[in-house]
């Protein structure tokens, strides 16, 4: 439930009613605002229902939160979240742009994709050190070593890093060298590793199930918030239909719909949206212009001879062009890039 709490109610009078709160076994939340200050309590139904803070001297109104996904509703939090990755930040008025390889192959290979991403104007680092893929035949990662040159490559050049943890044993590991955790698609629903990420504090890049609904994808990132952590990024990255044109179909029609519903930032993979190197530009654009809080863009120094995803990275000029292009549409969204 959310619970108003009237003007001139003072911290003391917010901690009694948040004792009451935890006395009965219930998550308390803390929101002050400017002319509110606004509590939260979250539980069973029937617990909440003993409460009666109704009748309290400085409570001004009691409502309850309909959504199934508490912690990342808006209706508890209506407020635009803002999430830090290193020396960048997502949400609200700040636009995002994440480029960098598929996968981390070598460190001259890590290094040019990374620094043809920085001068174009990109964030931080995307990178992977450990892949999961369809096949098992497809390269898999370089595991550690291709942490270690990520770090290396992320602090020579001052970008934060942005990598994928697959398993939960992994999870401390990959914790130590980035700065954000990627969920990724094939493990939006993986409960113990979301609840092990969490548990880092560290950002967390969730990506949506590749056959997952909006509302499991919210449910998703309503475990990680449980467990402590509400540094959470959701990223749109295409949804398995019955279209083969394309590697998914890009829906970019849950940006704002989950930007209603939640408080959290949003961003779009256009390039595993795809799957089509000459999509991505156009479809950054549109994800800037339905309200994207950023983009996510796999840039390799040369495509021809990537290790995995070649088709759908960009050249390091392209990827230039789509940044260029795109401050008009984040613009006009008002963002800045």
């Amino acid at each position: 439930m959310i619970i108003v709490l009237k003007r001139g109610a003072t911290k003391a009078d917010a901690d009694l009613i948040l004792g009451k709160i935890e006395a009965k076994g219930l998550k308390s939340l803390y929101l002050p605002g400017v002319e509110r200050t606004v509590l939260g309590a979250i539980g069973a139904e029937r617990v909440l229902a003993q409460l009666s803070f109704e009748s309290h001297p400085m409570v001004e109104s009691v409502e309850p939160v309909l959504a199934e996904y508490k912690l990342v509703s808006r209706e508890l939090h209506p407020h635009d979240t803002v999430v830090a990755i290193g020396a960048a930040s997502v949400g609200a008025e700040r636009f995002l742009v994440v480029g960098g390889p598929c996968s981390v192959e070598t460190r001259e290979q890590t290094l040019a994709s990374a620094r043809a991403a920085k001068e174009a104007g990109a964030h931080a680092l995307r990178g992977g050190a450990y892949k999961q893929r369809t096949s098992p035949y497809a390269f898999q990662g370089l595991g550690v070593e291709g942490l270690e040159i990520l770090r290396d490559v992320g602090r020579e050049l001052e970008l934060p890093i942005v990598t994928e943890v697959v398993e939960v044993g992994d999870v401390d590991t990959v914790a130590r060298y980035a700065d954000a955790l990627q969920i990724g698609a094939r493990n939006m629903q993986n409960f113990p590793l979301l609840m092990a990420s969490a548990r880092t504090n560290k950002p967390i890049l969730l990506k949506r199930g590749m056959a997952a609904t909006i509302r499991d994808l919210l449910l998703a990132a309503e475990y990680i918030m449980d467990a402590g952590n509400d540094r959470i990024v959701l990223c749109e990255r295409g949804i398995r239909t019955f279209e083969t044109a394309t590697r998914n179909t890009l829906d970019l029609s849950a940006v704002p719909y989950i930007k209603q519903k939640s408080h959290l930032p949003v961003v779009v993979d256009p390039s595993h949206g795809t799957g089509v190197r000459e999509l991505v530009a156009p479809m950054a654009r549109a994800a800037a212009a339905c309200g994207a809080d950023g983009i996510l863009v796999e840039v390799h120094e040369n495509p021809a001879e990537a290790w995995s995803d070649g088709a759908q990275s960009l050249y390091p000029e392209a990827f230039k062009e789509l940044v260029r292009g795109l401050r008009p549409f984040v613009e006009a969204a008002g963002k800045t890039l």
